[in-house]
């Protein structure tokens, strides 16, 4: 391992969003960039406009083997993982729990909870050897906050925030941090995604109020990644500034 190597970080769901814009802001500050997704197009694009010191890998972070054999083959140049970015994540309709599309529930799981633990489960082993590594997982407000139709979206956040502060408890004394991100209302394909290409209804969900953009959030995933090692930043909520809390709902019977 050459040790004048930049540092490099590992972004899942790269191709658009916060991971895009991840990892080019850590493209620009002289990181390598390890970006993942599904779209290979997108991948490929991306890595052209970062060069050299990108690396595409397409796979499925569903998928535990495709993970395990990606990640097994960084070449070595590459291999020295300073920042795990767990990005990839969805949402699927917006039903109530009684309506839902069971197949959309399983979609969140496999992706947001799943995926996540195959992806953090195959580079901690890299981190621990190095002594030295920071996993940035991405939750949302909607793991702290309920609301109609969140049900198991909310629920697969709320893993994440939890799963964070359990592997930072797993992971003190052996160098490597553990901080969980949890944006709330963003202006990404998250609600095209939701709503299933529905363009004019998750346009909606932006119209007229001030939102996080993906550029907010890499500029904060940058800044929790190059915090002194003395500290470890446990977690961080952001709202837009247009987004609060709402009263609870009572419902009143005659």
């Amino acid at each position: 391992m050459n040790s004048n190597l930049p540092k490099t970080i590992f972004i899942t769901g790269a191709t658009s969003g916060f991971g895009k814009a991840t990892a080019t802001l850590f493209n620009e500050k002289g990181w390598q960039t390890i970006i993942t997704g599904r779209r290979a197009d997108r991948l490929e694009e991306l890595a052209k406009e970062l060069g050299p010191k990108s690396l595409p890998l397409s796979f499925d972070v569903s998928d535990k083997q495709s993970v395990q054999t990606a990640i097994k083959n960084l070449p070595p140049n590459f291999n020295k993982i300073s920042v795990l970015c767990n990005n990839a994540g969805l949402a699927l309709g917006l039903e109530g729990a009684d309506n839902a599309d069971l197949d959309d529930w399983d979609q969140m799981i496999d992706t947001n909870i799943k995926g996540l633990v195959y992806t953090t489960r195959t580079i901690l082993p890299l981190m621990v050897d190095n002594k030295e590594g920071h996993i940035i997982n991405l939750g949302s407000v909607a793991g702290s906050y309920p609301y109609p139709g969140g049900n198991v979206y909310g629920g697969t956040k709320a893993f994440v925030s939890q799963f964070s502060l359990n592997l930072r408890a797993d992971l003190v004394g052996k160098g490597i941090n553990v901080t969980s991100l949890e944006p709330g209302l963003a202006e990404t394909e998250f609600s095209i995604v939701r709503f299933k290409g529905d363009r004019e209804k998750a346009s909606q969900v932006y119209k007229n109020t001030k939102v996080i953009s993906p550029e907010d959030i890499a500029e904060t995933i940058f800044w929790i990644s190059t915090r002194p090692k003395n500290i470890n930043i446990n977690r961080i909520e952001i709202m837009a500034g247009d987004q609060a809390f709402n009263p609870f709902n009572v419902v009143k019977k005659d």
